[in-house]
């Protein structure tokens, strides 16, 4: 089983790592303006589970999986950044009216947004290189049970419920604020330019 203590500096660090705004993070701000909370909990689902498909692979000790399956990665990442370009399109390009943020009754499927969440972290290497930093320095990683592999899991998936939860929170209310067209175009094409620059910063890394 994982020292306690051990736990404890890997859920801190990983908070910071968290809370600190990136690609992830805009991506599901910007969804969650310029779309409203329907669809957040799918996305959010699968920007988080990415996080345990990273800690997977560093605790198996295949930092090199990414280099011998490169090309399998990189269509990943750009099929992430693909679909956060489309999704920067349509707010850009979505028709608002005066009511819009009260009732959002677009037909987007769970699967569909899970797994472009999913992508999303997939794609991006700051989060493998944060796993694949972080854990050799706070766990012997040759002695990892299944157990353990369970206890860092949840702890992640803890730690990243409340910081993306919080996020999801903070951004529904501020888009309660926005009622007239006006400042909902101007919340869309504003969420759709985030939503672009995440896709850029995950194309350049």
């Amino acid at each position: 089983m994982i020292d306690p203590a051990a736990l404890l500096v890997f859920a801190s660090a990983l908070v910071v790592a968290a809370a600190s705004p990136g690609p992830g993070i805009a991506a599901i701000v910007a969804r969650v303006l310029g779309r409203g909370m329907r669809g957040a909990v799918a996305f959010t689902a699968g920007v988080a589970l990415g996080d345990v498909v990273w800690l997977t692979i560093g605790i198996l000790g295949l930092a090199a999986l990414a280099q011998t399956f490169h090309g399998v990665f990189l269509a990943i990442k750009y099929a992430g950044v693909a679909y956060l370009l489309y999704l920067a399109w349509k707010l850009w390009t979505a028709p608002v009216h005066a009511h819009e943020v009260d009732a959002d009754t677009t037909d987007v499927s769970p699967v569909r947004l899970f797994l472009a969440g999913l992508a999303v972290t997939i794609g991006n290497p700051k989060v493998m290189v944060f796993y694949l930093a972080l854990l050799p320095n706070i766990i012997d990683l040759t002695h990892v049970t299944l157990a353990g592999w369970l206890a860092l899991s949840s702890v992640t998936l803890s730690v990243l419920a409340v910081v993306f939860g919080a996020y999801v929170g903070l951004a529904g209310r501020a888009r309660r604020l926005f009622t007239s067209p006006r400042a909902l175009r101007l919340v869309n094409r504003g969420t759709g330019a985030v939503m672009a620059s995440a896709a850029a910063a995950i194309a350049a890394k």
